[in-house]
């Protein structure tokens, strides 16, 4: 094998290949990236037997071949070249390393056979749609910070995607929740997705599916199956299995009796649970809320450090209402709002507390209060 690239796009496909590689890895052909050339493209795959990750980039092919070598080696090679610089990768295939030149800088590396990389077997997918970059960035953004890091809870270490019903008809909806806050975000149901199974998707999938979606004109293809995902572009495929487990009926836990309204500026909020937080205790980060007419007011009461108060206008006229959150929760949850009403719906201090982003329903937050 011998290819030409130019640094740019070698950094760039190496990069999404080698941040699947787990770091510490028993089997030593696991921490390879898989190179294959042919034509005029090059593909670079890497897997954690969880996640595979393909991604294709143009180069000049002068010798057709294949050969796997360590994927983050590799990418901090490439990082450390000059902006610009064309990139040769060699491999004899007897000598069992791989060179790499450019400019005056020359790298010989230990590879694997390509024989013994692990391919993830292509199942059949009960259901394939397409997708814009934008709406499915959304759905996974708007839902990833609720995503549990509990083992115990395996079920609820991903995102639930699957189909419902929404105000208008069915939707795409990602769910995210470890228990103490939970996000529903709705999407319109794309064309040919009403059969698609629900799937778990988990933690690591979702971060690595991140960067697929940063082009707001990609369409991304999108193949589900019981047991695994795939999210294409014309450039990168990404395929995950799903968690196996079942995730549990979120809509029992979204109030729907919450009558009394709270409106006030998402960013001011945000800004205001931060400051008093700053001398709340590290174990609880407890903030209180005190609700009166068109004034909100929040403190913090530390004894080990101090306490802090602060004041806001707000849109609020029912009765009087105190109750209690985590300070990190509120800030996560204030964070996700692009409009600039935040809307949250209350019923006592001790029930779950509803929030969206002004009058639109289809991003959907509740977090539970905490004794303060």
């Amino acid at each position: 094998m011998k290819i030409s690239i130019e640094r740019g796009a070698l950094l760039k496909a190496v990069g999404q290949a080698q941040s699947v590689v787990e770091r510490r890895n028993t089997i030593p052909i696991l921490a390879n990236v898989l190179i294959e050339a042919e034509g005029n493209t090059v593909s670079f795959r890497a897997t954690d037997l969880d996640i595979e990750v393909i991604d294709k980039c143009a180069g000049i092919v002068e010798r057709a071949g294949a050969t796997t070598v360590s994927a983050v080696t590799l990418h901090e090679i490439v990082r450390k070249l000059p902006d610009g610089a064309m990139v040769m990768l060699a491999d004899d295939g007897a000598s069992g390393r791989l060179t790499v030149e450019a400019g005056r800088s020359n790298f010989s590396l230990a590879t694997l056979p390509k024989e013994d990389f692990p391919v993830m077997t292509t199942s059949e997918y009960d259901s394939n749609f397409a997708i814009a970059a934008p709406v499915l960035r959304r759905l996974f953004d708007k839902s990833k910070f609720a995503i549990s890091t509990e083992e115990t809870r395996y079920y609820l270490n991903g995102v639930y995607m699957h189909v419902s019903d929404g105000e208008d008809g069915k939707v795409l909806r990602c769910v995210a929740t470890d228990g103490h806050r939970l996000a529903r975000i709705d999407a319109p149901l794309p064309e040919n997705a009403l059969e698609m199974p629900g799937v778990i998707v988990p933690r690591k999938t979702v971060g690595e599916l991140r960067k697929l979606l940063d082009d707001d004109d990609m369409t991304i293809a999108v193949s589900v199956s019981e047991a695994k995902v795939r999210f294409a572009t014309p450039d990168i495929t990404l395929t995950s299995k799903v968690i196996d487990g079942t995730f549990p009926d979120y809509t029992r836990v979204i109030p729907v009796g919450n009558t009394r309204k709270l409106e006030v500026d998402a960013a001011e909020f945000a800004k205001a649970v931060d400051r008093v937080a700053t001398v709340s205790s590290e174990r609880s980060r407890a903030v209180k809320l005190t609700l009166e007419e068109d004034k909100l007011t929040l403190s913090v009461n530390a004894p080990d450090s101090g306490a802090a108060e602060d004041e806001l206008a707000v849109a609020y006229n029912d009765e009087r209402l105190e109750i209690g959150f985590n300070a990190k929760y509120l800030l996560e949850i204030a964070s996700q709002v692009d409009r600039e009403n935040a809307v949250f719906m209350f019923n006592s201090s001790g029930d779950p507390t509803l929030m969206r982003e002004g009058n639109d329903t289809s991003a959907v937050y509740v977090v539970m209060p905490m004794r303060v």
